[in-house]
């Protein structure tokens, strides 16, 4: 069975089995389950049940595998001929979680 969920603004295609990276969920360690009510569409071919927006009582239940943290990115700001110089640096907090079952 494959869905189309919602999970911190971004939306993404999964199916049983998935191992996906999101941005991550508070308050989570490895090995813990985390359970994603906003499913938008749900099934497939002609048993497929699309929300308008989200589906009432689906879910999909997933394990979160690692908690990490994204590439550096960095952000340099500069005004020419001013001798303004900036630099930064952001990493993003990230989740890595596995896709176990779909319900809907």
């Amino acid at each position: 069975m494959k869905a189309t969920i919602l999970t911190q603004g971004k939306q993404f295609n999964v199916s049983e089995g998935d191992i996906l990276v999101v941005d991550r969920f508070p308050n989570t360690e490895a090995g813990s389950t985390v359970e994603i009510n906003d499913v938008l569409t749900a099934g497939e071919g002609s048993s497929l049940r699309v929300g308008t927006p989200k589906l009432e009582g689906a879910s999909v239940k997933a394990t979160v595998i690692e908690n990490r943290r994204g590439d550096k990115v960095i952000v340099f700001k500069k005004k020419k001929r001013k001798g303004y110089e900036r630099t930064q640096g952001h990493r993003q907090e990230l989740s890595v979680i596995k896709i176990d079952s779909i319900s809907a």
